[in-house]
């Protein structure tokens, strides 16, 4: 008998998990854990898993319990916290016995090999499981974007092409993949994502002295971040409407205190479109970062061999929950236009030749499945016959050791 492959996406926010096939995850959790440490006190082994909680358990659980994200920006920091998510997704919410299923885990492009390799100890010899892969989240974007319409235009020769933006709740990466590998050294990261627009909007509030209730500050601003935000085609303009007249512009946002019962009731106004400005004028949140959207993925282009980059600007694809703001795609092809624009203009006065025309396609391709684009690319993985050329098995983990899962094969230096 065949089993499905089993698909976990362990984001910085959110674990997405379910079966290869399946056109969404299963299951969609916080990475989040709960260490109640009054019953590790008072309990022995028996009662080991009563001392903790995971994901909306252990968001419920915020007032008794210490919290703590065991991923920080994408990258696994405490692995005894992980293997107890593992252990949850597997027998909790997915109930599978792993030895009888194929696993896709998911892994940023930065993240260092010794991490691969504890990710297969775990797996190999906690869970036992039967076969492993470990891909990386840009990768498994790009396949999921197969289903767009422009990946349809681009025919089969640009699919396994294209430049992944990739932004969830704790980092951005920008990916340039070229024939389905990955180009390293032009890979960018940005230290910006949907926390700190999430951080963003709830300092907005406290400034204005908004009644926002200290237990569920994140979680009311996260709700007006998901709600109500939203990329501003042009910010000198969008403010200067919003100016003009304030009060139209305002939006009322109603809620309830967890704690108390009590209705609440707080104006939304300029964070609508300044939380996610973020992407496009950072140094209105960071000191330390100010290079704009456009900007990193112009220079991953350029970082590219001279012969990738017309591909690649015409595949510009779009991944995870914080690129889903309205109008997200369309300021950023404009931005990124100008950028290419003027840089041609400048480089056909240059050459001197008045028949000389530089021209660049510049395509950000929004999809269907762009929220959940890494599960859902591994979903596709899992279920064709490409995982079994690609997992290792129980067998090979036994013969050789982690050593197998150190190296990803998709990566490709830029010199080639």
């Amino acid at each position: 008998m065949s089993y499905p492959v089993v698909v976990i996406d362990n984001g910085t926010g959110y674990t997405k998990m379910g079966y290869a096939g399946n056109e969404e995850p299963t299951y969609i959790i916080p990475s989040l854990y709960a260490d109640n440490e009054t019953v590790r006190r008072r309990s022995n082994d028996v009662f080991d898993d009563l001392d903790f909680y995971i994901g909306d358990e252990a968001a419920a659980r915020a007032s008794s319990c210490t919290l703590s994200y065991p991923i920080k920006h994408g990258i696994v920091e405490d692995w005894d916290k992980m293997e107890r998510i593992w252990q949850h997704c597997i027998y909790k919410y997915l109930r599978v016995e792993p030895e009888e299923h194929g696993f896709i885990l998911t892994e940023p492009p930065a993240n260092p090999p010794e991490n691969r390799e504890y990710t297969a100890e775990v797996m190999f010899e906690t869970f036992g499981v039967k076969q492993l892969h470990i891909a990386v989240q840009g990768a498994l974007a790009l396949r999921a974007s197969w289903t767009s319409g422009k990946a349809k235009e681009l025919g089969v020769a640009g699919k396994d092409t294209g430049l992944v933006i990739d932004s969830g709740a704790g980092v951005t990466h920008v990916i340039p993949i070229v024939d389905g590998f990955l180009l390293n050294q032009a890979i960018q990261h940005i230290p910006l994502a949907g926390r700190d627009i999430t951080n963003f909007v709830l300092e907005r509030l406290r400034e204005r002295g908004e009644p926002v209730p200290p237990d569920d500050a994140l979680l009311l601003a996260q709700r007006i971040k998901e709600q109500y935000c939203y990329i501003a085609r042009d910010i000198a303009r969008e403010f200067d409407t919003y100016d003009r007249n304030l009060p139209d512009h305002i939006t009322k946002h109603c809620d309830v205190n967890s704690k108390t019962g009590q209705p609440y009731t707080v104006d939304v106004g300029y964070e609508k479109f300044l939380g996610p400005e973020v992407f496009f004028h950072p140094e209105i949140f960071s000191g330390e970062w100010t290079m704009p959207l456009p900007e990193v993925v112009d220079r991953a282009v350029w970082s590219c061999p001279i012969d990738c980059r017309r591909p690649l600007y015409r595949n510009i694809v779009l991944s995870g929950g914080t690129t889903m703001f309205p109008k997200f795609d369309k300021r950023l092809q404009k931005d990124l236009r100008v950028i290419v624009d003027r840089r041609a203009k400048k480089n056909m006065e240059a050459s001197k030749d008045p028949n000389r025309q530089i021209t660049y396609d510049v395509n950000v391709v929004s999809h269907d499945r762009q929220r959940y684009a890494v599960w859902y690319g591994g979903s596709m993985l899992g279920s064709s016959p490409e995982f079994s050329t690609l997992a290792k098995t129980k067998e090979q983990y036994e013969e050789y050791g982690p050593y197998i899962c150190r190296q990803n094969n998709m990566f490709h230096s830029v010199f080639d």
